[in-house]
C-alpha cells in the first residue's frame, strides 16, 4: 500500500447509515408498512442490509422483486408509501454506531474537516445529523437531491471537496458497502471499509477498499 497516502488528510467524507448510524430497523420498518398492502413481505433486518445502499427507489425495486413483483408493477404506489412513512418515522430505532461519538469528536480536536454523503434523501439526511450528533458537528452534509446522481457516482464527492476548497489527495472516505467504495475511488480519494455496516468484508474487498477497520477510532491510524 502507498504509505504517501498516509499521514495526509484534511477531510473524512463519511456515508451514513451503515456507517455512522445503525439505521436498519428504521429502514425496516419503513419498508414493510409500504410492502404490506401489496401482500408483501415482512422481511428481515439481513433482507434490508441488502436492499439499502444504493437511495430509496432503489431499496423498493429491490424489495418488490424479491417479493415477486419483477416488472415492478406496484413501485409507484409502494415508493409513495415508503416516502410517506420515512419523511414521518426515519428517526425510528437509529443510533450512532460505537466509537463515532468519539471519533469525531476527535477528529475535529484535531482540526481535520468532517462531512456525509448519503444517498438517503437530504432532509431525512440532515434530520438523523442533527438529531444524533447536532446541527454545528459536520462541515458539509449531502443527501440525496433531485437532479444531482446518487452514489457511486463520485459527482457528491466532487461537490464537497469544492466546498471544502481541497482535493481527493487529502481526502479520506469511510462507508460500508461497494457502492461507498466505488464512489470515493470514482473521486480518487483513499477508501476505508466499515466493517461493523451493512456488508461484509468481501464485498469491501471486492470493490477494492484502500483499507479496512473493525472499529472507528482504528479510523486515526489511516490519517
Amino acid at each position: 500500500m502507498n504509505e504517501r497516502l498516509f499521514y495526509t488528510k484534511k477531510a473524512v467524507i463519511f456515508d451514513l447509515d451503515g456507517t455512522l448510524s445503525d439505521s436498519i430497523a428504521s429502514l425496516k420498518y419503513c419498508g414493510d408498512r409500504a410492502l404490506a398492502p401489496f401482500g408483501y413481505g415482512p422481511y428481515p433486518e439481513s433482507d434490508y442490509k441488502y436492499f439499502v445502499g444504493d437511495g430509496a427507489a432503489n431499496l423498493i425495486k429491490r424489495a418488490l422483486i424479491k417479493s415477486g413483483d419483477r416488472d415492478l408493477l406496484h413501485f409507484d404506489e409502494a415508493f409513495a408509501l415508503y416516502k410517506e412513512y420515512f419523511a414521518a418515522d426515519c428517526m425510528y430505532q437509529v443510533k450512532p454506531y460505537d466509537g463515532i461519538p468519539e471519533l469525531l469528536k476527535t477528529l475535529k480536536d484535531k482540526g481535520i474537516r468532517i462531512a456525509v454523503l448519503s444517498n438517503k434523501p437530504h432532509v431525512q439526511t440532515l434530520e438523523v445529523i442533527h438529531t444524533l450528533f447536532g446541527e454545528d458537528c459536520f462541515d458539509v452534509i449531502q443527501g440525496q437531491k433531485e437532479g444531482v446522481p446518487i452514489k457511486p457516482d463520485p459527482a457528491g464527492v466532487f461537490a464537497i471537496l469544492k466546498e471544502l476548497g481541497l482535493t481527493a489527495a487529502e481526502l479520506l472516505y469511510l462507508g460500508d458497502t461497494a457502492t461507498d467504495m466505488k464512489t470515493g475511488k470514482g473521486a480518487g480519494a483513499f477508501t476505508v471499509g466499515a466493517l461493523w455496516g451493512f456488508r461484509d468484508r468481501k464485498e469491501l474487498e471486492e470493490a477494492g477498499a484502500d483499507a479496512m477497520i473493525a472499529h472507528p477510532l482504528e479510523l486515526l491510524e489511516y490519517l
